[in-house]
């Protein structure tokens, strides 16, 4: 499942808001699930998400203080032996689950409004996702402004716990392999890690579909051109956004209602136990890049819009205005 980023406004290069009839953004098309009013469920000291099943701990900072990623895990393995909150099976969540929180239309924090988690840090929160270009680093997100990037192991993040959730509304970030604090391979067993628990639902085999000049992924249904490259160099937002117009009056629609992806859409091409690219083994794509504009703008600072850095798998932001990034349509889902 694909949810909505939540972001509901569009903006110009300059960062003002604008109409969005017609601007090809994010908060124009408004793709992905929607989210349940209310979306979240507050069970004592646990909150529901009713959007994907998850379960998280009401105070998002159990801990009190940063722990390095070896401390979280093990944070973690001492609550379930002490069973938190009446219950032996809570987890570090893996990077989509983290994720799965976002509102791209919010920030310090960048949650839902009105959610009802108790002390929130604007600060880095640690995943269970070891950082494929760099085992000896682990993915975490940044809760002020909801940047996803990695952070060396022993370095002193937040932890955030997790538990439950319906495996069919999220998928497996693509890890299965387990790395020690230093990034040397270990047996999984035991570790709480991504590679371990491996939560969501599985790829199908294969995943994509080359149909053409376009390829399917089964796993999400959307369509995406296979030239990972439409304009053959970097372009501006504005320039991203043109783009798709442009392939409509050059006749190269081939039927689809091509439009520039939102981050989540981009996102949700990431294996994460790849880099350079991080996108599945076998894939059919060509001319791949090594970052992309998304048609989400970033609501910390609306003069700038959400990039995935393809060969490490980040999701950053980009100036609007600067000719830096490329251009991936997508189409559907199917």
């Amino acid at each position: 499942m694909i949810r909505s980023t939540g972001q509901s406004l569009c903006y110009d290069e300059q960062g003002w808001k604008i109409d969005c009839a017609g601007s090809g953004q994010d908060a124009a098309i408004r793709l992905g699930a929607a989210w349940p009013e209310p979306r979240f469920a507050h069970q004592g000291d646990v909150v529901l998400d009713r959007l994907t099943g998850l379960l998280w701990t009401r105070n998002a900072n159990l801990a009190e203080f940063p722990l390095t990623w070896p401390e979280a895990l093990k944070q973690v393995a001492e609550m379930n032996v002490k069973r938190v909150f009446g219950h032996a099976d809570w987890r570090l969540p893996n990077r989509r689950e983290l994720l799965s929180l976002i509102d791209y239309q919010a920030k310090k924090p960048a949650l839902p409004a009105g959610h009802p988690f108790e002390n929130v840090v604007l600060g880095w929160y640690w995943t269970s996702t070891n950082a494929a270009i760099n085992p000896g680093y682990a993915w975490y997100v940044h809760l002020e402004g909801a940047r996803t990037f990695y952070g060396r192991k022993d370095q002193y993040y937040l932890a955030w716990l997790v538990r439950g959730g319906d495996a069919s509304r999220l998928w497996q970030t693509g890890q299965t392999a387990c790395f020690n604090a230093r990034g040397g391979k270990i047996p999984c067993s035991g570790t709480g890690q991504d590679g371990e628990i491996r939560f969501g639902a599985p790829w199908p085999k294969p995943r994509f579909e080359l149909r053409g000049n376009v390829v399917q992924d089964r796993l999400t249904g959307l369509v995406w051109h296979a030239r990972a490259n439409l304009t053959g160099g970097p372009v501006s937002w504005t320039g991203a956004l043109d783009s798709m117009r442009a392939l409509v009056d050059q006749g190269l629609h081939q039927g689809l209602s091509w439009r520039l992806p939102n981050i989540l859409e981009l996102e949700s091409l990431v294996d994460c136990s790849a880099h350079n690219p991080a996108l599945p083994a076998g894939h059919p794509f060509a001319k791949v890049q090594e970052a992309y504009w998304s048609s989400t703008t970033s609501f910390f600072e609306t003069d700038w819009a959400w990039v995935l850095y393809l060969h490490k798998g980040a999701l950053g932001v980009g100036f609007k205005p600067k000719p830096e990034f490329a251009v991936w349509p997508v189409a559907g889902p199917t």
